[in-house]
């Protein structure tokens, strides 16, 4: 990537940590669902964050969209699972490996093939046995008798340069991964998938190095399928990694700004909590302060025992237990249990 993209990635990842968005609670789960979603969206899916949430942790469908559609977000999500664990291992991506992750990319959704050069199934991942262009008079990929051997000497030289790189060069990190995508989505192996799968290993290899991941969003579709085939068409792989670090540098700018923003509408509430609990209840400003951090401590929390507000607070038994009294009597916490089991949680309202 050029020198003055590599400065605005590096600058924007490290506010990024410097707010500690990622160690927000359920972060990588919800930025790993919103990578799934929009990489099915970009292939026609309209399933939303949402529902795709809802898909994932309860089983609970949408009557809104099409078993297809949520299929491939399953799909999808199974391969993401699988992925992020294999990856770990730091083994060598082989044609054969590639071949199962594509098959669990498909799993539900692939179709079996008839063609001139034989049967092969997409749910299989099996390599396609048939020619495809890039859309409707587009340009023609790979001849298939030539896939598997492309396939072959891509997996060599990725291996290559996975063994080769700086693990702490995360821009070297993200260079890779683009230039990844674009040699996979070229040969274009398959017969369909081939895009979530792409963006799947660019992923991969992202979490292989600890780097954030790059999202494509289905907003991007246009340009992200132009600067795919400018790359062809001018045979510089410096033009899809620029269009992809300008895409990574849009979205965390976006999560920058929105996090800054819900922060201090945050620290606006805190404020004006601490002086209801001085102006309503007469309490001093520094046990107004006491009691709204014990609020937003339990607010992301199912409930909360006073061994864990002793814990974390470093308040004794007793104080933990006023404190407690005193949000419940004021209306902010609701008590549940007797005297020895007792929890607490934030009221409903």
């Amino acid at each position: 990537m050029t020198k003055e993209n590599k400065d605005l990635l590096m600058k924007l990842l490290q506010q990024h940590k410097a707010l500690g968005i990622s160690d927000q609670i359920d972060f990588d789960k919800f930025y790993l669902y919103s990578i799934i979603t929009h990489s099915t969206a970009i292939e026609g899916s309209t399933v939303t964050e949402v529902e795709a949430q809802l898909l994932f942790d309860e089983g609970i469908t949408s009557s809104k969209r099409t078993m297809l559609e949520q299929q491939m977000n399953l799909d999808l999500k199974v391969a993401y699972d699988y992925g992020r664990e294999w990856i770990k291992q730091h083994e060598p991506i082989t044609v054969d490996w590639l071949v199962l992750l594509a098959s669990k990319v498909m799993a539900r959704t692939g179709s079996e093939y008839h063609s001139i050069g034989g049967d092969f199934s997409a749910a299989k991942g099996e390599l396609r046995k048939l020619n495809v262009t890039a859309g409707t008079g587009g340009k023609s990929y790979v001849a298939y008798q030539k896939v598997p051997a492309r396939l072959a000497a891509f997996c060599e030289e990725l291996n290559r340069r996975r063994k080769a790189i700086d693990p702490t060069d995360v821009a070297a990190v993200h260079d890779l991964s683009f230039w990844a995508h674009f040699e996979l989505v070229t040969i274009h192996p398959w017969a369909d998938g081939n895009g979530r799968t792409c963006r799947l290993l660019m992923n991969l290899l992202q979490w292989e190095f600890d780097v954030l991941p790059t999202k494509v969003l289905k907003e991007d579709k246009a340009e992200y399928i132009q600067a795919l085939i400018d790359t062809r068409e001018s045979e510089d792989i410096a033009v899809f990694i620029d269009c992809m670090t300008k895409l990574h540098c849009q979205h965390l700018q976006m999560d920058i700004d929105q996090f800054v923003k819900s922060t201090s509408e945050k620290m606006v509430d805190k404020l004006n909590i601490r002086q209801k609990l001085v102006d309503k209840w007469s309490i001093k400003p520094s046990l107004a302060e006491k009691l709204v951090d014990i609020m937003e401590f339990v607010a992301d929390k199912d409930q909360i025992t006073t061994e864990e507000i002793v814990s974390h607070f470093g308040f004794n038994p007793t104080t933990a237990k006023r404190y407690l009294r005193q949000l419940t009597e004021f209306g902010y916490l609701e008590a549940h249990g007797g005297n020895k089991n007792r929890t607490y949680s934030s009221r409903g309202d």
